[in-house]
């Protein structure tokens, strides 16, 4: 079995997410929960960035749509946060694509919207 890539930060990231869930529970916003993982990130001094902005080449030009990550922490892993009833296919499929843009190797799916935090790790 390959050892997990960015065992480390992901673990920190994962912790985190849990101690915002902890503290707020599920039922709010996604909004909301990105404050609370900005406010983690920042008072622990973890390196971030909130709604990283991809552009998405396409042959010898760069499309008009771009996607938003809603973090890149570490400069190398994507999470994405929400809070919704489950994480589907379709948010598999979207992190894929993040990482397509971004060339980053992992992303992590976070989902606040349930009694117990839900995770899924994406690896390109």
């Amino acid at each position: 079995m390959e050892p997990l890539i960015f065992r480390e930060e992901a673990f920190t990231i994962i912790g985190k997410c849990i101690e915002v869930h902890r503290i707020l529970g599920n039922g709010f916003l996604e909004a909301v929960y990105k404050d609370a993982l900005e406010y983690e990130f920042k008072s622990s001094s973890i390196p971030y960035s909130r709604e990283t902005c991809f552009q998405i080449p396409y042959k010898d030009s760069i499309l008009q749509r771009k996607y938003y990550a809603d973090f890149t922490v570490y400069n190398k892993i994507i999470l994405e946060a929400k809070a919704i009833d489950g994480l589907g296919d379709d948010l598999t499929s979207c992190a894929i694509n993040y990482l397509k843009v971004s060339h980053f190797q992992l992303c992590l799916l976070v989902n606040f919207g349930r009694p117990l935090i839900e995770f899924k790790r994406i690896v390109l």
